[in-house]
């Protein structure tokens, strides 16, 4: 019987986090699904997926937009997203090159 594969964690992750998977464990920290402190390293693609669920559910209720986030939460969002954007720069991360690689 195979291991299931495991996550590597938010900070071992491509630029500390900077994928599809670091967005859902950031945006879990936002609406603290889990605490901050939790990288979710060793979790499974399904524990992942439930996270994602949870996450989505969440965003539903402020119609997806950041700026319909009670002003607590955009406050949160904003110091998440521009630590995680100085930790992957910091690790190499230019964001000109993903939106180039998306084309």
């Amino acid at each position: 019987m195979n291991k299931p594969q495991t996550y590597v964690g938010i900070h071992n992750d491509k630029f500390g986090g900077m994928t599809q998977i670091g967005q859902v464990i950031k945006d879990a920290w936002l609406f603290g699904l889990i605490p901050e402190e939790q990288t979710c390293e060793g979790w499974t693609l399904t524990a992942l997926e439930q996270l994602h669920d949870k996450v989505t559910a969440c965003w539903q209720g402020h119609g997806y937009r950041v700026a319909d986030l009670p002003p607590e939460l955009r406050e949160r969002h904003t110091r998440i997203h521009e630590q995680a954007m100085q930790r992957a720069r910091e690790l190499g991360w230019d964001p000109e090159e993903d939106i180039n690689s998306e084309e």
